[in-house]
C-alpha cells in the first residue's frame, strides 16, 4: 500500500465539543497515530485565536485548531473566504496529504472540499456523513418545523419550501444543485448506518460511492452487571447526550410521570446531558417543570467527559434513546453495547437499525410517552428480560477495526 499522509477534518475538537461525530473523528486520528501513520487532525473552533491567526495548535503540532466560521448556513458557505483560498490552501500545500477525510463541513464551509480538489487534484477525498444536512435545511433533522415534530420521509424543493415559506422552491432547487456539485468532487462517502445511506441514495448520491463503516469503540472489558440489593430489580435507567427538543428528553420525562405510583418507587432515571441552557426559554421551562414534578425520581447530572462514560454506564441497567428525529448512528448506542447495557430506543431511523427489537434492546413508538412508559414498566417488572437482552449484546467494532476498514477499503 502506498504510504499515506492523512488529514482528518472535524467541525470540532473533543476538548471543546463533546459530540459523537467529533469523538469518532478524533478516535480515528489517534488510532492512525498509534499505528505510526503520518496524520494531522484539523478541528474547527469558535474560540478566539491568538493574534488573529486562522490556525493554532492544541496538545501537539499534529492537532490544529481552525479559527473560522460560516456566514451562510443555507448553502454552507464560509464566512471568511480568505481562510479557504489562502490559509487552508497553504496548509494543504505544506502537508500535501494523500487523503483528506472530512468528518463534517458545517461551521467551516463546503468550499473546503473544492479547495482540496483544486489544490491537490490527485488527493483522495472522503466524507463521513453524520446526518442529513445536505438534504434538509431544518438542521439536517428531516423533521418538519413546528411543535409536532412531524417526520419528513423524502425531500423535494416544493416540500422544503412549504417548511420554509420565506424561501421559494427555486431556492431549494438551486441549493440542491450547488451541494451536489461539491459532492461530485468526493471520491467516497462513509456512513455509520445503512439507513443514512438509503436516504442519500434516494437523494441522488450514487450507491457505489457510499460504504457503511460503524464508528469504532475503544477496547474494553464488559463490566460485571450492577450489583443488586436484596429484592431490587433492574430499575436504573439512564440518558446520555444533548438536551434539546430533537433528543426527546421531554418525552422521556413525561413517560416517567405516566408510570404507576408503585413502579415509580422501584425505578430511577439519571440524565447525563448538557446544553439545556442553550435551548429556547419555552423548552427550558418545560424541562424544569417536568423535573420539578418528578422530584427524586430523576437526577439531572449535567455534562460528562468521554473518559467517564464507562463508570457512569456501569451504574445503569438500561439506557434510553428517546430521540424524535431519525438519528444516524448515535455513538451512545455503541458505547452502551461496549459496556453490556441493553437499550430502549425510538422505533425509527438508525436507532431501529442498531437496536434490534427483543434481541439487544426494546423499541417504543417515537415521540410517544405512553408507549415508552409501558416499556419501562414491562422491563422493570419482568426480572428475566434484562438477562436475555444483555446476554445477546454483541461487542461493537473497535477503533482499530474501524481504522483498518478505512485504510484497506476507502483510502
Amino acid at each position: 500500500m502506498t504510504e499515506q499522509r492523512i488529514l482528518i477534518i472535524s467541525h470540532g475538537h473533543p476538548d471543546h465539543s463533546k459530540g459523537g461525530a467529533e469523538v469518532a473523528a478524533y478516535n480515528l486520528f489517534k488510532e492512525y497515530e498509534r499505528q505510526g501513520l503520518d496524520t494531522v487532525f484539523l478541528a474547527r473552533t469558535d474560540h478566539p485565536s491568538h493574534g488573529g491567526s486562522a490556525f493554532s495548535t492544541i496538545n501537539s503540532d499534529k492537532e490544529i485548531l481552525f479559527h473560522t466560521h460560516m456566514s451562510d448556513f443555507f448553502l454552507f458557505q464560509s464566512g471568511c473566504k480568505k481562510h479557504v483560498w489562502q490559509e487552508f490552501r497553504a496548509l494543504l500545500q505544506r502537508y500535501r496529504p494523500t487523503v483528506v477525510h472530512f468528518h463534517h463541513y458545517i461551521h467551516m464551509g463546503l468550499e473546503l472540499i473544492r479547495e482540496v480538489r483544486n489544490t491537490l487534484p490527485n488527493t483522495r477525498i472522503v466524507v463521513t456523513l453524520h446526518e442529513y444536512l445536505a438534504i434538509c435545511a431544518n438542521n439536517g433533522q428531516m423533521v418538519k418545523p413546528g411543535k409536532q415534530m412531524k417526520l419528513c420521509y423524502k425531500s423535494s424543493p416544493t416540500e422544503c419550501a412549504r417548511c420554509f415559506p420565506e424561501r421559494s422552491a427555486a431556492d431549494f432547487f438551486l441549493r440542491e444543485k450547488y451541494i451536489k456539485s461539491i459532492f461530485n468532487l468526493v471520491d467516497m462517502f462513509v456512513s455509520p448506518s445503512y439507513f443514512l445511506i438509503d436516504r442519500y441514495k434516494a437523494w441522488g448520491i450514487p450507491e457505489e460511492k457510499m460504504v457503511m463503516i460503524e464508528n469504532g469503540q475503544p477496547e474494553t472489558e464488559t463490566p460485571e452487571p450492577r450489583q443488586l440489593a436484596e429484592g431490587e430489580g433492574r430499575g436504573r435507567f439512564a440518558f446520555f447526550g444533548q438536551i434539546n427538543p430533537f433528543k426527546g428528553v421531554d418525552v422521556l420525562l413525561e413517560a416517567f410521570k405516566l408510570l404507576p405510583e408503585d413502579f415509580q418507587e422501584k425505578v430511577h432515571l439519571d440524565i447525563h446531558g448538557a446544553n439545556l441552557q442553550g435551548q429556547t426559554e419555552e423548552f427550558q421551562e418545560k424541562i424544569h417543570r417536568l423535573l420539578e414534578d418528578l422530584g427524586d425520581l430523576v437526577t439531572l447530572h449535567g455534562s460528562y467527559e468521554s473518559h467517564e462514560i464507562g463508570r457512569l454506564m456501569e451504574q445503569a441497567d438500561w439506557l434510553i434513546i428517546p430521540s424524535v428525529w431519525w438519528e444516524n448512528s448515535p455513538m451512545v448506542i455503541q458505547e452502551a453495547f461496549n459496556h453490556g447495557v441493553p437499550l430502549i430506543g425510538s422505533d425509527i431511523g438508525g436507532m431501529a437499525e442498531k437496536i434490534v427489537h427483543n434481541i439487544n434492546g426494546i423499541h417504543f413508538r417515537k415521540n410517544n410517552p405512553l408507549s415508552l412508559s409501558k416499556v419501562i414498566e414491562k422491563v422493570s417488572g419482568f426480572k428475566g428480560k434484562w438477562d436475555v437482552l444483555a446476554g445477546s449484546i454483541i461487542k461493537p467494532i473497535t477503533v482499530s477495526d474501524c481504522a483498518r476498514a478505512h485504510l484497506s477499503d476507502i483510502y
